[in-house]
């Protein structure tokens, strides 16, 4: 991997492209980044390039946080990154990553936190069939049997039950990026990208090409 960024998300839209086609594009935010470290494999074991994104307070970092973004020399930044690329050793501290590391045309990979939607039932969480809706029927979204009896006595684990959906990680892969403007940084990716609006995203060359 040789390329990655933070982003928030904006929102959807669409766009017409070359040929005229009508495109849904997500807009997001992307950068622009600052190196805070540089880690090495003599130092750390590994490479890797430390960033942060978004400008925060002084009032809400702590004594620990704050010592380390006055030691890069970067203003305090509210989410802070790790990318392990292979061209770790070009960037220095207090470099930028902007949204013009990507073009269009580039397969990117998004991950996010999903949007959260409560507490639900096996039917939606599941995608599980219901019970016929007539009266005499008494099982209409019953999520159906749970387990056997004396043998094992137990619901098994992984078991599709009701509960919290939503708010996990979730990595969508091969996401096509359209547009980039560089001026505001902005980058319009092909389709949707998992999160709410205001979310952050983490943007990285994907791992694997579609044929």
């Amino acid at each position: 991997m040789k390329k990655a960024i933070l982003a928030t998300k904006v929102g959807m839209t669409q766009i017409f492209n070359e040929d005229g086609v009508l495109v849904p594009v997500t807009v997001l935010q992307a950068g622009p980044c600052v190196v805070t470290q540089v880690k090495t494999v003599e130092n750390d074991g590994y490479k890797a390039v430390q960033v942060g994104f978004v400008d925060k307070r002084e009032k809400l970092v702590s004594k620990p946080v704050k010592g380390h973004f006055d030691k890069a020399g970067v203003s305090y930044k509210r989410y802070v990154r790790e990318f392990r690329l292979d061209n770790a050793e070009d960037y220095s501290v207090k470099d930028e990553i902007k949204a013009d590391v990507f073009a269009a045309g580039d397969k990117i990979d998004a991950t996010a936190i999903s949007k959260g939607k409560g507490f639900q039932g096996a039917i939606k969480r599941h995608g599980q069939h219901r019970g016929p809706m007539a009266h005499g029927s008494k099982f209409h979204r019953h999520q159906g049997s749970n387990g056997s009896a004396t043998t094992p006595g137990r619901v098994f684990k992984g078991k599709g039950m009701p509960g919290h959906m939503g708010h996990v990680q979730v990595t969508v892969q091969n996401l096509e990026v359209v547009r980039v403007d560089a001026d505001n940084n902005l980058i319009l990716v092909k389709g949707s990208v998992p999160g709410p609006k205001k979310s952050l995203v983490t943007i990285k060359e994907t791992t694997k090409v579609s044929k």
